[in-house]
């Protein structure tokens, strides 16, 4: 049998072909419909079927696909009352799915219309698939899609299947003055996919996720190439199948898109043993109206010149469309195991954690929840049988009694260890000899699978939240070990006294260690506030943000670490990579794309026909 299905046919390429146990290309069958509002919320977070109810004033969660499914939370109500000051009583009225003379026709020449029709790509002009992609996940998106409108959505939602099809767009686009905003997963909180108001060219969705193909994998290389709009799941449920894993897990894994990925400059949970997006990333394609970007060898390492793929990763959709990527590819590890620790107060967590990378001994996973974020996770546990209370109760008695730890200060750390049998077990015993030099004592496995798989249930929170009139948001920062704590302390201090400036009452601001470098550190924020009786409640958290990141810019913190700059954190871009850097990003912009196609409005808040 020819192995010639099994890679692209240009010859630079025929040196991947090895024969597997599958033929590919293969075509993914996605957990997400073409239509995402059939199986997702069109105007929140995740499943139609996942969410936090109300019943009887207590809170539950529904659906099977998560482990709190169906179980009640007798913590939250309690916690929901005191904390933020709301009774879940009665809910904000929130808008029905659009219909059709809500939002304008679509603003689109008729005879563009045929020739983009012409092109034989599936469209819409449907106004919940416009609507569906006229955002991404970020306060204000869903603060808009439950009390509002946007002020402008796409004219028209194309699906292409190949990377032949995403050129043919592209060119048309090019040569027709229209805009095209890629989509990926849809899970951006940066602002990255809203289309600009003051655009008045007909502006293109392009939808990736019907080009969601493993395209050819290599077994002795181990690398895999697969198109842009494979969702997370999905991409790692097929490599489980025939024995691998890609290892890449953000907290939107469900749902973002390996392009989206790429695009973003990523970074998952288990970035530890697997890497982050530029660590995984071998070769990548990207479409722009001047031809196709990419490099002539699919090679581990390659000295020539600047490295374009950094043009490409944290592109956001500016510059064109990633179409292909080739990613490296592990054996499915023999073992995984979780983990976790709880140690007397948050500045004890951080500094185990910083020996833990000084040594280079971190496991997958490693994340340390300060006091009020580890306090916020206890309302998501769910009843349990007498026996459990009857543990949970003796645990709490020799942690806060025994050992003297202070409830009001203590902090739980999680991990994950994952590989073969012996190296899981020397790394454990590791981390826990190191954490208890630190005052950390053990807490067991469960609280440390609870506590990662909880990542993926925090997202839906939010609609709950904003049911009862809080709104919360999430924002992301690297930031130098000698900063860290100083960093933490000083955006709570920020936050609690901007809240009072504003005459917020009830706010929530919690932070945890989620990623560990030899130099520095991740942080992740959650800020929350009621906002009964304040108007406009989205400014007002922006405002609580942006000073927060004034703060965090001051003690030597990124803009961003994962989440990316889109159109809510550039007015920090320029001052972080300087004028020089605005001016290079600008002369790639104008190369790449001299009719600003691409017109996202993303890092600068618009493009001078000047520079272009």
């Amino acid at each position: 049998m020819s192995d010639s299905h099994l890679v692209p046919d240009s010859s630079q390429q025929n040196q991947n072909k090895r024969t597997t146990r599958k033929l590919f290309p293969i075509t993914i069958a996605s957990a997400i419909p073409k239509h995402r509002h059939e199986l997702l919320k069109w105007n929140g977070w995740g499943y139609k079927d996942s969410k936090f109810v109300v019943k009887n004033n207590e809170v539950y969660f529904t659906g099977s696909r998560y482990p709190i499914g169906e179980l009640r939370l007798p913590n939250f109500v309690g916690w929901a009352t005191k904390t933020l000051g709301i009774n879940l009583v009665n809910p904000v009225t929130h808008c029905e799915p659009p219909k059709q003379e809500d939002y304008p026709s679509p603003r689109i020449a008729k005879e563009v219309f045929e020739q983009l029709i012409a092109l034989n790509v599936p469209y819409s002009i449907d106004v919940m698939d416009r609507v569906v992609r006229a955002h991404g996940h970020a306060l204000n998106d869903m603060f808009i899609l439950k009390l509002g409108k946007f002020r402008r959505i796409p004219d028209v939602v194309l699906w292409p299947h190949s990377h032949e099809d995403v050129t043919k767009i592209v060119n048309f686009a090019d040569k027709s003055n229209i805009v095209v905003i890629p989509f990926g997963g849809g899970t951006a909180v940066s602002g990255a996919v809203e289309c600009p108001t003051t655009e008045v060219r007909t502006i293109i969705s392009l939808d990736t996720s019907q080009m969601n193909k493993i395209l050819w994998l290599n077994e002795e290389n181990l690398v895999a190439c697969c198109e842009c709009g494979v969702i997370g799941q999905d991409l790692e449920r097929e490599l489980n199948n025939i024995g691998y894993t890609v290892g890449h897990e953000p907290d939107s894994y469900e749902f973002s898109s390996l392009g989206g990925w790429v695009a973003t400059r990523a970074s998952g949970m288990k970035k530890n043993t697997y890497g982050n997006i530029e660590d995984i990333l071998v070769h990548v394609k990207m479409v722009t109206p001047k031809g196709v970007l990419e490099k002539n060898c699919h090679v581990p390492r390659l000295s020539c010149g600047p490295d374009f793929n950094h043009i490409i990763m944290g592109s956001e959709g500016s510059l064109g469309v990633v179409t292909e990527v080739t990613i490296k590819i592990r054996p499915l590890p023999q073992r995984k195991k979780y983990g976790s620790m709880v140690f007397p107060d948050f500045e004890a967590g951080v500094k185990c954690m910083r020996e833990v990378a000084k040594r280079r001994c971190q496991p997958a996973s490693i994340r340390l929840m300060d006091n009020d974020q580890f306090k916020f996770g206890l309302i998501l546990k769910p009843e349990s049988s007498y026996s459990t209370v009857l543990l949970d109760g003796l645990k709490k008695f020799y942690i806060t009694t025994i050992k003297g730890f202070d409830p009001d200060q203590m902090c739980v750390m999680t991990l994950l260890f994952e590989g073969d049998m012996r190296d899981v077990n020397a790394s454990e015993q590791k981390i826990y000899s190191i954490g208890e030099k630190f005052g950390g004592i053990p807490a067991g496995e469960k609280n440390g699978e609870r506590g990662y798989t909880l990542t993926f249930v925090i997202a839906y929170i939010r609609d709950l939240a904003l049911q009862f009139n809080v709104v919360a948001e999430s924002f992301e920062t690297s930031v130098p070990w000698d900063r860290a704590i100083t960093l933490v302390k000083n955006v709570k201090y920020v936050i609690s006294d901007e809240c009072k400036k504003a005459g917020v009452v009830y706010f929530i601001i919690n932070s945890r260690v989620t990623q560990t470098y030899d130099a520095g550190c991740v942080i992740y924020f959650y800020l929350g506030f009621n906002y009964e009786n304040l108007s406009n409640p989205v400014d007002i958290h922006h405002r609580l943000e942006d000073r927060a990141r004034d703060e965090i810019i001051a003690c030597g913190g990124s803009i961003s670490h994962h989440h990316g700059v889109g159109k809510l954190r550039k007015k920090w871009y320029v001052d972080t990579v300087s004028k020089v850097g605005e001016h290079l990003y600008l002369s790639a912009k104008k190369e790449l794309d001299p009719n600003n196609i691409f017109a996202t409005n993303n890092f600068v808040s618009s493009v001078p026909k000047s520079k272009l």
